[in-house]
């Protein structure tokens, strides 16, 4: 039962820091660190920290559905066209053609050198000098930011050039954990002109094939043999992890229309200094 309440708290913990830009495995590695499972297999953590954020994927299917299902199967949905091309919405289409180029970068550095960043920055003074340093730049960012227009204020004015941009963000997140992964494409996206909203809209979207894919890669190389109580720490997790996104999705968009990023900044300047200054002294 310990073990289960633990699971718990790591999906209220992936739920509410998947997608403010203040990295959840960076904070699952950190709270890892401070209640780590006890009767678990080798290797079970490092799988289970990527496999629960399924949970927060469907939370951005729930909330987002018709923004990002690409099929017209009702009458409404076809507005009066007729013929096989009016069962496709074109321009949801043309947006995951965009998200998949956004995808490819962080897809062949994570397929080939995953292991290799494991072993080098998965560990908690890498976890908070990224929070530090991408705090840092978020403040920076928006500061400079303060006083001009975004040039993309809509999903369908991004182009193809800037997909790949943002893209190339998302390979930050994927070799140094803490930076986060929302956070590095938000930060990409508002330096080459996107919209706050629109650079949240994209991040949460994007995070749909990118997280799948690495759940799936994690569940590989783990194996799908889980040893008693595994399955049911990870589905427990997975849950939560869903419910908590839920709310803190709608917080996020609210919040972001009114505020900019800066308090998520100052907020991983500090907690990256508290962890630093709590593994220096221990």
């Amino acid at each position: 039962m310990l073990e289960v309440i633990k699971a718990i708290i790591y999906g209220i913990v992936e739920g509410v820091t998947e997608w403010l830009p203040i990295s959840s495995t960076g904070h699952l590695i950190l709270v890892e660190q401070l209640i780590p499972f006890q009767e678990t297999s080798e290797g079970f953590f490092d799988m289970f920290d990527v496999v629960i954020q399924l949970g927060a994927i469907l939370a951005v299917v729930v909330l987002f559905w018709n923004q990002i299902w690409p099929f017209a199967l009702t009458k409404k949905e076809r507005g009066g066209r007729t013929g096989i091309g009016s069962y496709f919405k074109g321009d949801i289409w043309i947006m995951w053609v965009k998200i998949l180029i956004s995808c490819v970068p962080a897809a062949v550095i994570g397929v080939l050198f995953d292991d290799v960043f494991n072993s080098l920055f998965y560990n908690p003074v890498c976890v908070a000098l990224a929070l530090i340093v991408f705090g840092v730049a978020f403040i920076i960012i928006e500061n400079w930011n303060r006083n001009r227009a975004p040039k993309i204020t809509a999903l369908s004015e991004i182009t193809y050039t800037t997909a790949l941009l943002i893209g190339i963000f998302q390979v930050i997140a994927a070799v140094f954990p803490g930076t986060s992964r929302s956070g590095a494409t938000i930060v990409g996206a508002l330096l080459i002109g996107v919209s706050r909203t629109v650079a949240a809209e994209y991040t949460f979207f994007l995070a749909i094939p990118v997280m799948f894919g690495a759940s799936l890669l994690k569940v590989v190389k783990f194996g799908f043999e889980f040893a008693p109580g595994e399955l049911a720490l990870l589905l427990a997790g997975t849950v939560v992890s869903f419910v908590v996104s839920l709310f803190v999705l709608r917080f996020l968009m609210g919040y972001i229309k009114k505020h900019d990023f800066k308090v998520f900044g100052w907020y991983r300047i500090v907690l990256g200094i508290v962890v630093l200054a709590y593994f220096w002294l221990r």
